[in-house]
């Protein structure tokens, strides 16, 4: 069964040990939850779920952004956020779509189901048009874009 949680500032451990397996930083997906210690990430996740109930832009460049986890049969393997709206320079990279999967996950599928799941949510948000920005060498994440529809262009 795959499912897609929306961050809650109760998550415990499973989504903890999940973000200690995503690197800090891997293909432009940035992770601030990697090493952090356990009541770090506790505060991490206050932070992300006021995060997603701001309006506007915060400190003039902060956009309001949803967390979500893919659970795949109760385990989860990978994490998404979707910006409500974009500023100039998420234009250029950023996007309103960032997503990873943890590597032990990879390769299974997992990460196109991921995007589908965060596209339908995306769409339930009002957003008609989703910027996904990708690294012209991050090969495998322009395949799943474009198996949700995506198009490539430079």
């Amino acid at each position: 069964m795959v499912e897609l949680r929306k961050l809650s500032p109760d998550d415990g451990n499973d989504i903890y040990e999940l973000l200690q397996l995503i690197p800090k930083d891997e293909n432009g997906l940035i992770n601030k939850a990697n090493g952090l210690s356990f009541e770090e990430y506790k505060q991490w996740l206050i932070n992300k779920q006021i995060e997603s109930e701001q309006k506007g832009l915060v400190d003039g460049w902060k956009v309001p952004s949803t967390t979500y986890w893919l659970y795949v049969d109760n385990v989860p393997v990978g994490f998404g956020s979707i910006r409500e709206f974009l500023t100039d320079a998420l234009r250029v990279a950023g996007g309103n779509i960032g997503y990873g999967i943890a590597k032990p996950y990879r390769g299974k599928g997992y990460g196109k189901e991921l995007l589908r799941l965060l596209l339908n949510e995306a769409k339930g948000m009002g957003i008609d048009k989703v910027l996904v920005t990708i690294l012209l060498d991050n090969i495998a994440s322009q395949a799943v874009a474009i198996a949700n529809g995506g198009v490539v262009t430079e």
